[in-house]
């Protein structure tokens, strides 16, 4: 059997699913990968270019930009979820709501898709967040109407006089530098 690798599976961008974040208690993120590859699943893991230094040269490597989180789709029937969830032999829990009721934390397909997007390792001008720094950072609500990023929708921060385009989820955050002028407001209702 091949091993596999912790690339991100494609997802069809006209999914109606959710995304659970699943927090891992042990560093064993590529066998709970394939496990849940083997049960059907559809999981993802941000990753990143990482350099070291080996045997005196500099190397480039694809590593996970949080080693204890992974993002699972879950289709219309979540009990195949709950089962392979309760069966699985590693130790793991899905974000929670901080609400009474305790919900998990759903991330609607949309969200989830423009996420992957901008996660992809081969954009350079990137940071990845916590999810307390990313809820910290003030800015409004955009979308991106010009330009490579057409489409995408966060919030407009500014850092170290660059502005990005921020979108979280739940677990984590992730940056992208923009242009400001290439964004339009999100129009909100005052209630």
């Amino acid at each position: 059997m091949a091993k596999t690798t912790l690339q991100n599976p494609e997802v069809p961008h006209d999914d109606t699913s959710v995304w659970y974040a699943v927090r891992l208690f042990s560093l064993r993120l590529r066998d709970v990968t394939e496990y849940f590859a083997s049960k059907g699943m559809t999981w993802f893991v941000p990753l990143h270019y990482v350099e070291y230094e080996k045997d005196g040269r500099l190397h480039r490597e694809l590593r996970p930009v949080v080693s204890n989180l992974v993002f699972l789709r879950v289709d219309k029937a979540p009990d195949v979820f709950k089962k392979a969830f309760a069966e699985s032999p590693y130790k793991m829990s899905v974000l929670r709501k901080n609400n009474p009721t305790r919900d998990f934390c759903e991330i609607p397909a949309k969200e989830m898709m423009e996420f992957r997007l901008m996660c992809n390792p081969e954009i350079e001008l990137r940071r990845f967040l916590s999810e307390d720094e990313a809820r910290l950072k003030p800015g409004a609500p955009v979308y991106v109407k010009y330009g490579p990023l057409s489409g995408l929708s966060g919030r407009l921060v500014r850092q170290d006089k660059k502005y990005y385009l921020l979108k979280e989820v739940p677990g984590l955050g992730v940056m992208i530098k923009v242009s400001r002028w290439c964004c339009k407001p999100i129009k909100q209702e005052i209630p």
